[in-house]
């Protein structure tokens, strides 16, 4: 095993891991000045700084710890317990009314959802825009 790490190291083949250099909390968006490269890869770890930068972590992460890919997601547009506006749209009707989400999460996130009118609960996706599509998916 020992040959085999030597071998690749002297190949050129290892690349590089992103790892933090600052705590990184969680629904925070990561900036580029708590990253470094360090060398070495593991699958699932960051290689490049552009598969990270800009997503909001979903764990907290330590300085000096690899950032696994699957702790970082795009931003929430829709937090727990924020009042949203519920879509439904369907062989042309149209109905708009509030809710209160259930869960966070981001554009294409499905999320469970009360319907304030009927206290109803619902399940449906975020929208890029922040609303939430209930139609029949």
């Amino acid at each position: 095993m020992l040959r085999l790490l030597l071998l690749l190291a002297a190949t050129g083949a290892a690349a590089d891991t992103v790892v933090a250099t600052r705590t990184i909390r969680a629904q925070e968006i990561v900036d580029p000045d708590a990253l470094r490269l360090d060398p070495g890869t593991v699958p699932g770890i960051a290689t490049r700084f552009e598969e990270v930068i800009g997503l909001e972590a979903r764990v907290t992460v330590y300085p000096g710890q690899a950032l696994r890919l699957d702790a970082f997601g795009p931003p929430a547009l829709v937090d727990r317990n924020q009042i949203v506006e519920l879509v439904f749209s369907r062989n042309g009707l149209f109905i708009v009314t509030e809710g209160r989400a259930l869960a966070r999460g981001g554009a294409g996130d499905r999320v469970r959802v009360m319907n304030l009118s009927s206290r109803t609960v619902l399940t449906g996706t975020i929208t890029p825009d922040g609303a939430i599509n209930v139609a029949g998916e």
